[in-house]
């Protein structure tokens, strides 16, 4: 009886002197930075949209980055910065391809001089309206057109990240058109394969960053520009330079702008994160379309309050816009690699079911 008390003494002993050298141990690696007692450090990703901070697309991309890093718990935050403050602005995937941002909005048309394909996917004349273009872009091959499109360079985008937004608004302008014939010579900042068409009918088109376009009005740089939504020009002011509206969906049937990230960035992330990014994304992108579809249309009674003549383009300048245009892409679809046929051809096809449907 009594060795058997003395072997529980003993064993009580042994029990609580490893309980105490586990807390010892416990103490010391917290007191010596043990790496299971660390923090996990978040990832840090940078962001810029491209237009200043009075355009809505800049307004979504950064409610995009927010809620991304609020989504995550904190483990992946994605800093949000204004177009032009980092990079210059219109060369965000070739910061991303640099590895300075791991994420960008942009128009895909700001690339033409790396894929003369991107002014397809873009406001472009004989473009696809709004749901047709994003539902191509998710469901009909779209995105993975893109994806080709870009090969080996560190971007890329996935089905969901492109928000196509309303149709544009086709000038604002100081000069009436009438007809056809006003088009001739006028100094009108106009970008991507809208700008080029135009030229070719006539017009003297530049290429300047939107933020610049109130001052060039101010200044008599030009006559006439194009750049977004009823909605994102009326926040922008753009009344007080430009007493013409003129509103056609030839020029710009929709106007879309898409979400890219950095290839390496994005497969190093665990796929929980990688599905937070995409699904934010793709809700952020959708949201902003909806909304600017709704302010459009209230957008028009503020411009015509304030004094703006609201027009429709004459049917001669659509008519020629869409001959011009038509001419313009098969050229193009002829000269350059086959990936712009491919991607050129593959919405023409979706835009004439999507068409006969409707």
């Amino acid at each position: 009886m009594f060795s058997r008390r003395k072997l529980l003494v003993a064993l009580g002993l042994m029990v609580a002197a490893a309980m105490f050298m586990g807390c010892q141990k416990s103490e010391a690696s917290v007191a010596g930075g043990d790496t299971a007692a660390k923090v996990v450090k978040p990832i840090i990703w940078k962001s810029s949209g491209h237009g200043p901070a009075t355009d809505f697309s800049q307004m979504y991309h950064d409610n995009c980055c927010n809620a991304i890093t609020e989504a995550s718990g904190g483990r992946l935050v994605v800093k949000p910065f204004v177009g032009g403050s980092i990079v210059p602005a219109y060369k965000e995937l070739d910061a991303i391809n640099e590895g300075v941002l791991q994420m960008g909005y942009t128009c895909p048309m700001y690339n033409l001089d790396k894929w003369p394909a991107a002014g397809l996917i873009s406001s472009r004349p004989g473009g696809l309206p709004g749901e047709a273009m994003r539902t191509w872009f998710n469901l009909g091959g779209g995105a993975d057109l893109m994806n080709k499109m870009m090969g080996d360079y560190d971007v890329m985008t996935f089905p969901g990240a492109l928000a196509p937004l309303p149709e544009e608004v086709f000038f604002h302008s100081k000069v009436k058109l009438e007809s056809l014939a006003d088009l001739q010579g006028l100094k009108a900042r106009c970008m991507g394969d809208g700008g080029e068409i135009l030229k070719r009918m006539g017009a003297a088109t530049v290429i300047i960053p939107g933020s610049e376009c109130y001052e060039a009005m101010q200044r008599g740089t030009i006559d006439a520009f194009e750049y977004s939504t009823v909605a994102t020009n009326w926040n922008m002011h753009f009344n007080e330079v430009a007493p013409y509206l003129y509103l056609s969906p030839t020029r710009a049937p929709s106007d879309p702008q898409v979400f890219f990230v950095s290839k390496s960035a994005f497969n190093e992330l665990p796929a929980d994160l990688q599905e937070i990014v995409r699904t934010e994304i793709s809700k952020w992108s959708q949201a902003q379309h909806e909304y600017l579809v709704f302010e459009s249309v209230k957008a028009i009674d503020k411009f015509k309050e304030v004094g703006t003549k609201v027009y429709k383009v004459p049917k001669d300048i659509e008519d020629a816009l869409n001959a011009e245009a038509a001419a313009f892409y098969e050229e193009k679809s002829a000269s350059e690699d086959p990936i712009f046929a491919e991607i050129y051809q593959s919405m023409k096809n979706y835009g004439e079911a999507y068409n006969a449907l409707h």
